[in-house]
């Protein structure tokens, strides 16, 4: 694997030094002293590939403005979605047409997709980081708990977890190479192959190699989170550490491909930056992808902003449930294989709902905490656990999401994949 030299940031903005303050204040104020996203840091693979041109040449492009009425109904007549009916579908104008919209993507969902709902339920191992994102928890300089979970507490928590009946698990660390190592998540991922038939991480971005140490570790997919297409107010956003190179971060999925990975999931924080404009980069992310390599397996998921510890204001810009629906119902026409994911960022009413229309994945038992899966399912929280990264909206239980979905006409799926 490629080696690595990481430079010393600071994990506990309580224990800063005067120096270290100033520091932060300059990275916050000053623009000149921050590096360019678009160059990459030393020991991050470069890979050749024009999909990142044309993503964002479309991003660039996009006037939702500038589509009627007659563009979204033309949309909604034609069997196949183009990328041109997709913009109109994002488009302010097809606001008025979502109800139609939601009776179509209904149609392709139970097409391709039946009545099931796919649970799995995150599990977070580790909170350091080494980026200071300014709207998440787990940022560098957030005076937060901190928490890395030895191998035993790591087990302990999936047997928790899988005495539920889950059979599906997403391991999330904060990006920090420093404390959550590649050879860490890797040995975390021989666990969970123990315990789960399916395994995801949603981890730092890594070099093809490192993919594949993962995927040989037992991962079965990765997910990725863009935060956001456009490149200007990711330069705001993302102030320091590895996470502020665009380009690197842009081309994970591919590079996790190209490392063997069964599939791969595609997200941008909405109410980030223009929410009409980052859905089209994301669906248009997966269409490039699916396209060069149509065996994979893709995913889109489409959370909102949520508030985090210290900063409880933090809410999405302009994106409200209608709107959501709007996005995820336009995913659906224009994707109508791809699996959508509904994050627990959103209500239970609204999550039971858009299942039947768009969504076809659902996590449950979730805790974005580090090493509290225990105290959650036993009721009793001895607040021995890290910090989470952000509030949830809906805390459901595996028992509970499982009985909600089937109360709902929902078939719940907890794995439909078989090694052979």
């Amino acid at each position: 694997m490629a080696e690595r030299k990481d430079n010393n940031y600071f994990f506990d903005s309580g224990n800063l030094s005067p120096a270290a303050l100033e520091r932060k204040h300059r990275i916050e104020t000053d623009p000149s002293v921050r590096t360019d996203i678009m160059e990459y840091l030393p020991g991050m693979e470069v890979i050749q590939s024009d999909i990142r041109d044309k993503v964002l040449a479309a991003f660039d492009s996009y006037d939702a403005s500038k589509y009627t009425a007659r563009d979204v109904q033309f949309a909604l007549q034609h069997d196949t979605c183009s990328i041109e009916d997709f913009k109109a579908l994002l488009s302010p104008a097809a606001a008025p047409f979502l109800e139609q919209m939601a009776a179509k993507a209904k149609i392709e969902t139970g097409r391709h997709f039946g009545n099931n709902v796919y649970l799995f339920t995150p599990l977070y191992i580790a909170n350091y980081c080494e980026n200071y994102c300014v709207y998440c928890g787990f940022n560098c300089y957030n005076h937060i708990k901190r928490m890395q979970l030895n191998m035993e507490q790591i087990e302990h928590e999936m047997k928790v977890i899988a005495d539920s009946g889950m059979e599906e698990v997403l391991l999330l660390t904060g990006e920090s190479r420093a404390k959550s190592s590649v050879e860490y998540i890797g040995e975390a991922c021989k666990l969970a192959r123990k315990y789960f038939k399916l395994v995801g991480v949603e981890v730092y971005p890594v070099n093809v190699d490192e993919y594949k140490y993962l995927h040989e570790c037992g991962v079965d997919y990765v997910t990725v989170f863009q935060e956001t297409y456009d490149r200007k107010r990711y330069e705001q956003l993302h102030l320091l550490g590895h996470k502020r190179v665009f380009p690197y971060r842009f081309d994970s999925q591919e590079r996790a491909l190209m490392g063997g990975m069964r599939g791969c999931g595609f997200s941008a924080l909405l109410g980030l930056s223009d929410f009409r404009r980052d859905a089209l980069a994301s669906a248009l992310h997966v269409y490039y992808l699916q396209k060069k390599y149509p065996h994979a397996e893709m995913s889109l998921s489409c959370p909102r902003l949520r508030p985090i510890v210290n900063n409880e204001k933090i809410s999405p810009l302009d994106v409200h449930e209608k709107e959501l629906c709007q996005v995820l119902c336009a995913y659906r026409i224009f994707l109508p294989f791809v699996g959508i994911t509904v994050s627990s960022r959103e209500s239970k009413e609204f999550r039971n709902g858009i299942v039947k229309i768009a969504a076809t994945k659902i996590s449950a038992g979730v805790s974005t905490g580090i090493g509290d899966h225990e105290s959650k399912y036993s009721g009793h929280d001895d607040g021995e656990g890290g910090d989470e990264q952000f509030e949830i909206n809906d805390g459901r239980s595996i028992d509970k999401m499982y009985a909600d979905m089937s109360s709902e006409g929902m078939q719940p799926v907890l794995n439909d994949y078989l090694y052979v």
